[in-house]
Formats: C-alpha cells, sequence, structure tokens
C-alpha cells in the first residue's frame, strides 16, 4: 500500500510514525477484516512488525538522540501534518496505476465531447419533450460516470502530494536531529566548561587563602553564572575580571574587597547592582556596560576614588541626584545607548571630568549647570533626535572642549556665546534643522561656525552696550526734568507763603502742610 513507508527511504519518518499510536484501531470489524485480508495476501504481519523492530534498533543506534522523549515529541508535532494525511489516504483506498489514471483521463475527454455533440443536437432538432427527458437521464448517469473517474484522478493527485510530503517531513526531521544534536553538544560542552570553570574558581579562592594572595583575577569569557560569597574575602585583590559571562548578580560580600582598583562587570545579565559596591572606596575604574541595569544604586556616589565610569548599552532612565557632588575626581563618563532623559544638576560639580558619552539616549537639554565643566575636552550627544532641540546659554563656558558631536538632534539655534569654545577643533552638527548658523557656514567647517557665532555675539554685546548707554541717557534726562520741576515748585511754594504772610494771619496747621 502507497502508505506503508520505506524505511530506506524515509528511516527517520518511518520511526517517528511507528512511534504513533494505531490509526487503525477504532476501525469498524468489517473494515479490518477486509483490510486483513488485502494485507494477508501482500505481506505476513509478523514478519512486517519484525522488520519495523528491527529498523528501530538499527536507526537508534545511529542517531541515539531519537530515544529522548523531548527530541520525539519536537518531531511529532513537526509531522502532524503526514499523519493526518496518511489516516486520510488510509480510509480513500491505494493510489490507482498509472493505466487505470490514464483510462480516466481518456474516459472524461470522451465523455466531454459527447456531451457536446448531443448538446448541439438538442438544439438544433425540434423541441420534443420525451427527448429532452431521455437526454436528462443520460446526463445525469453520465455525471455520475464523470464523478468516479474525477475521484480517481483526485486520489491518484492526493498519492503525489503525499509523496512530496514524505519527502519534506524526512528532511524536516533530519534537521530538527541535527539541531537536538547541536544542542546536546552545547550542553555537553557547557557542561564540561562549568566543571572546569568550578575548578579553577576553587583553586582561585584556595590559592587566596595561601601565604601567596592573589591581586588580579581574570575570570572573563567562562559563562560564569553565579560568583561565590567566599570571593569578599580576597583582602589583597586589585584587579577583577568578569567580563562576558553570565551572570545575574552580584553578591553583597564584593564589599570586602576593600583595596579593589578596577572591576569589569560588563556583557553580563546583571539587571541590579548591589548597594554594598558604594563601600569600595579605592576604585578607580567601574565597567558595568552591556547589561540590563535600569539603575544605578544610589550608593555609587560613594565610590569617590572612581576615575572612570561605563554603564553604557544598558537600559537606564536617570542617573543618581548626587552623582556629581561625590564624583568628583571622576574624568571620563560614559552613559550612551540607554535612555536616560535628563542628566542630574549636580554634574556641574564634576569639575575633573574630561571625556563625556552621552549618544543614543532621550536626553531633551542639559542642565544650567553644564557650563561648569570647565575641564570637559570631549563631549558626544549625538542621536538624541527629536529629545534634544536646544543648548543652555552656559554652554559657551565649557572653555576646554575639542571635540563635540551633536549630531542627528532637533536643535534649530547654536547658544549666543558659542565662538568663545576656542579650543574647539572637531564639530559634528550634522541632520539637524539648524538657522544659527545658517547651513552654508556649517559647511564650511568649525572655523567658520565659529567665526560666525563670534562676530553675531559681538554684535549682540553691541547692541546691548547702545542700548543700556540709551537708557542711562534717558534716566540723566529724566532726573534733570525733576530737579527743574522740583526747584520751580519750590520757588512757588516760598512765594505763596510770603503772600499769604503778609495779608493774614497766620494758620500753623497750613504752614505745616506748605
Amino acid at each position: 500500500m502507497a502508505t506503508e513507508l520505506n524505511h530506506e527511504n524515509f528511516p527517520v519518518l518511518s520511526y517517528v510514525l511507528d512511534r504513533l499510536p494505531s490509526l487503525t484501531a477504532k476501525s469498524s470489524p468489517d473494515v479490518d477484516r477486509s483490510s486483513s485480508s488485502a494485507s494477508s495476501s501482500k505481506s505476513d504481519p509478523s514478519s512486517s512488525s519484525s522488520s519495523s523492530s528491527s529498523h528501530s534498533i538499527e536507526i537508534v543506534t545511529q542517531m541515539p538522540h531519537l530515544a529522548h522523549p523531548d527530541v520525539l515529541a519536537s518531531m511529532t508535532n513537526a509531522i502532524a501534518d503526514v499523519s493526518q494525511t496518511r489516516s486520510v489516504l488510509r480510509t480513500l483506498g491505494p493510489r490507482p496505476d498509472h493505466e487505470t489514471v490514464d483510462k480516466a483521463r481518456a474516459r472524461l475527454v470522451e465523455i466531454e465531447a459527447s456531451l457536446s455533440e448531443s448538446f448541439e443536437e438538442i438544439a438544433l432538432s425540434p423541441k420534443d419533450s420525451d427527448v429532452v427527458e431521455k437526454e436528462q437521464k443520460r446526463r445525469e448517469a453520465v455525471e455520475v460516470e464523470k464523478t468516479w473517474y474525477n475521484s480517481i484522478l483526485k486520489l491518484n493527485e492526493l498519492h503525489e502530494s503525499y509523496e512530496k510530503l514524505l519527502k519534506e517531513a524526512e528532511e524536516r526531521l533530519v534537521r530538527i536531529y541535527e539541531s537536538a544534536e547541536k544542542n546536546a553538544a552545547a550542553v555537553a560542552e557547557e557542561e564540561a566548561a562549568e566543571v572546569e570553570v568550578n575548578e579553577e574558581v576553587v583553586s582561585i579562592l584556595q590559592q587566596a587563602a595561601s601565604e601567596n594572595p592573589l591581586d588580579r583575577v581574570d575570570l572573563s569569557g567562562r559563562k560564569l553564572k553565579l560568583l561565590p560569597e567566599a570571593f569578599g574575602k580576597i583582602q589583597g585583590l586589585l584587579v577583577l575580571n568578569l567580563y562576558n559571562n553570565q551572570l545575574v548578580a552580584i553578591p553583597d560580600s564584593i564589599a570586602g574587597l576593600q583595596n579593589l582598583l578596577e572591576l569589569d562587570v560588563s556583557t553580563n545579565f546583571l539587571e541590579t547592582l548591589p548597594d554594598s559596591i558604594g563601600l569600595l572606596s579605592k576604585l578607580k575604574i567601574l565597567n558595568v556596560s552591556c547589561n540590563k541595569l535600569t539603575t544605578l544604586p544610589d550608593s555609587i556616589c560613594h565610590c569617590g576614588s572612581l576615575v572612570v565610569l561605563d554603564a553604557s548599552y544598558n537600559n537606564l532612565t536617570y542617573l543618581p541626584t548626587n552623582i556629581g557632588f561625590e564624583l568628583v575626581k571622576l574624568e571620563k563618563l560614559l552613559i550612551h545607548l540607554n535612555k536616560i532623559r535628563s542628566i542630574p544638576t549636580s554634574i556641574g560639580e564634576m569639575r575633573s571630568l574630561r571625556y563625556l558619552d552621552a549618544h543614543f539616549n532621550e536626553l531633551n537639554g542639559l542642565p544650567s549647570s553644564f557650563g561648569m565643566l570647565t575641564n570637559l575636552e570631549y563631549l558626544n550627544l549625538s542621536s538624541n533626535f527629536s529629545d534634544l532641540q536646544d543648548l543652555p546659554a552656559s554652554f559657551g563656558d565649557l572653555i576646554s572642549l575639542q571635540e563635540l558631536d551633536l549630531s542627528n538632534n532637533q536643535i534649530h539655534s547654536l547658544p549666543d556665546a558659542f565662538g568663545t569654545l576656542v579650543n574647539l577643533t572637531k564639530l559634528n552638527l550634522d541632520q539637524n534643522p539648524l538657522v544659527v548658523p545658517p547651513q552654508d557656514v556649517v559647511k564650511q567647517g568649525v572655523d567658520a561656525v565659529k567665526m560666525y557665532m563670534g562676530k553675531r555675539w559681538v554684535s549682540m554685546l553691541e547692541e546691548e552696550e547702545k542700548m543700556a548707554n540709551l537708557k542711562d541717557e534717558m534716566d540723566q534726562t529724566n532726573a534733570d526734568w525733576l530737579t527743574r520741576t522740583t526747584s520751580k515748585l519750590k520757588t512757588y511754594v516760598t512765594e505763596v507763603s510770603d503772600y499769604l504772610g503778609s495779608t493774614s494771619p497766620k494758620d500753623p496747621y497750613l504752614d505745616q502742610q506748605l
């Protein structure tokens, strides 16, 4: 029967289908008897069962992962369409042979031709009710015959599709097995590596407890999932590198590394940092980039010796409020590729800051205190897109600035004092709707921009000075007029007083009012 698979052509598919529950178990007795009699004439059930069993043993020997329940379940789900189609075809019957199919096609052509001829004859002959009725019955019989021959062709098409389906299913199962094989190899390799890492960690802890304490530990790229609490007891440790592992947490005991100078926990799965990290008072370099951090603990501000802080490639939305007040020694701050919307005012207190990269965030502006960063040499604020639209007036106070990237924002005008950035040598203003300075000036380069903004600033100062002088002149004129008016009023009061004194007795109250 066509639905019975050839184990040699479809070894994996045959194995999986043999493991499925019987699809004929619930069939009627009559069908079972007819099926049994038909199959008995073709093959011996006992020999078929024996062949299937030997095939299963052979293929499992060659492909041992087939026996794994998860792999078998995945394969079973992948061939649901094959199983359903096989069930339908078993009900419909075996595939018709080639001769039967050809005869069915030929007979359908003959029937169509006969129907066309009879239709023309009826159209040309006089309308006789007996003839029409006879023709109607003939047509009904022909339709039944057509249905039969069409069913043969349909059944043949179903079996053709089923054969294609089998090939695709076999290829699908082979891919599933190869994937399972790779996963199993990866798991085995990972387990072996984990054992090796654990041994390395134990060795490190043992050495730390000996008379020759460690000052550097490099466990980068070890697929480490857990850092033992005992690491906090390595008192003399200066550098700890845990880059590119699978850590989800840093133990609180890290606070015990009182002499630690460098800590690299980048490229892990950290969502938080322990509050105890603030006790690392001697820490100079901290790299927490490429994790899943949404906040930095406020206690990080207590790491007063920090010189470099890299918190890029995370999900930070803000920085600790007091970060600038306490990290006064910080020289390099990397916070790019986060979701930070604002920088705290305290950043102006980072007087040692020389390098700040905050590109690809959601910054909607900078605090006015930003101009206090007089030692800043490099600043990247690019790609904050529609959020960053202007810069503070104090921006011109960044007298040490050498490189500035403001590209991909929505800045319309540079600060008035921009021309005072005398040390600026590199400037990127691409993809901004700039009006001041005009685009033709921007295209000429950084020197042209500084010159334009400088002249504009001088003109504004001169205009302000003119306005101030004009105000002073107006104030002086008003003062002179007031002096003259007061003098005249005094003269008038005197004259009135003299007149009243000569013509009438003095009134004390009136004198007081005058």
